[in-house]
């Protein structure tokens, strides 16, 4: 072999990583494009109605899943979609810690706190019950129990290992997860007229309900910046329930490991790096390192990644999934979310 054709693995992984973030440009590009006819129609609305009825943060949303609806992105699209989707996602709920202070923690009160808690147990309880009671096997009832009482697919992941679950119960638990998620994030907001939510009460209603983190960031953002902040802390606190959950589960687990091996998780898989990166410049703006003058242009950018994020999850969903979900399965998730949901509204009544 000659000099010239020898490869040098040194250059392998630089390549390799160019590779990959040319492979992204296709799909994000596409959710730009998405996300700007979303702002667009946004302007034309306030231009026409003085207020903008539909935000463009749910027109992009519902532009993606129409444009799913009769076109699937093929194989070059979906790197970049998938990436929008979770990674910028990610970046925005992390980018969000810049504008909040712990003093908002520490002014929720006890109360608050243990509320949070309250209802991560009894929506667990419920969930898991109802989920038997439609004949769902154990491990199955766990899955859904715990997406829906705490963060959805992150939840998920991170116990299906504890208990040995299956791929086919992970896919039967996580499969109703992208729809429901976004009806959610389309939905809730109609709910602060319907029951004269404070902005307040609107963010402990959405940090209680919604399934991940950056889904409560796009249903709070058009109810203003309290709620999102609000709303944002507490799903933070629900999500720390993940631990005591798994840690509580790894130790009973030994009875549904039907032969699949046990598998520790690791830090970085309860704590997903976004949530640290929060919590890192939450402290730095409590402590004032990060100035007030940051905040605005942070809040701009986390807008824009936030609109380009949900137009991907919109090309993400495919209504049509819903034919092959079961309908035990499918009625265990719907029932549960929904009275989640009437626990935690009945909580927000409970704190005006």
């Amino acid at each position: 072999m000659s000099q010239n054709q020898a490869s040098n693995p040194a250059d392998a992984k630089p390549a390799t990583a160019v590779s990959r973030i040319v492979a992204l440009i296709p799909g994000v590009i596409l959710c730009i494009a998405v996300a700007g006819v979303s702002a667009l129609l946004e302007r034309a609305e306030l231009g026409v109605f003085e207020h903008p009825y539909v935000e463009a943060l749910v027109m992009a949303i519902l532009l993606g899943m129409a444009l799913r609806s009769f076109w699937k992105p093929a194989p070059r699209w979906q790197a970049g979609i998938a990436f929008s989707a979770k990674q910028l996602l990610e970046v925005a709920v992390m980018l969000l810690g810049a504008s909040i202070s712990f003093a908002a923690i520490a002014a929720s009160g006890i109360a608050l706190l243990a509320s949070i808690a309250a209802v991560v147990v009894i929506a667990l309880s419920i969930s898991f019950g109802l989920s038997r009671l439609l004949g769902l096997s154990t491990r199955l009832s766990i899955l859904i129990a715990c997406g829906n009482s705490i963060c959805g697919n992150s939840a998920i992941a991170a116990v299906a290992p504890i208990i040995g679950a299956n791929s086919d119960e992970i896919a039967s638990s996580i499969s109703f997860t992208a729809i429901l998620g976004v009806m959610m994030v389309l939905g809730l907001p109609l709910l602060i007229p319907l029951l004269q939510l404070t902005a307040t009460q609107y963010g402990i209603l959405a940090g209680l309900t919604v399934y991940a983190v950056p889904q409560v960031l796009a249903a709070t953002v058009p109810a203003g910046l309290v709620s999102t902040q609000i709303g944002t802390l507490v799903k933070l606190m629900r999500v720390l329930m993940l631990g005591p959950v798994v840690v509580g589960l790894s130790l009973i687990a030994s009875r549904w490991q039907t032969g699949a091996k046990k598998t520790n998780v690791g830090f970085f898989r309860l704590v997903p790096w976004f949530i640290l990166g929060f919590l890192v410049l939450a402290t730095l703006r409590s402590l004032e390192i990060v100035p007030g003058t940051v905040v605005g242009p942070v809040t701009k950018i986390t807008s824009f990644l936030t609109v380009v994020s949900m137009a991907a999850l919109g090309l993400g969903v495919d209504v049509r999934v819903l034919a092959n979900v079961g309908g035990r399965v499918t009625a265990a998730v719907t029932l549960s979310l929904m009275l989640l949901l009437g626990i935690s509204i009945a909580l927000v009544h409970w704190f005006k």
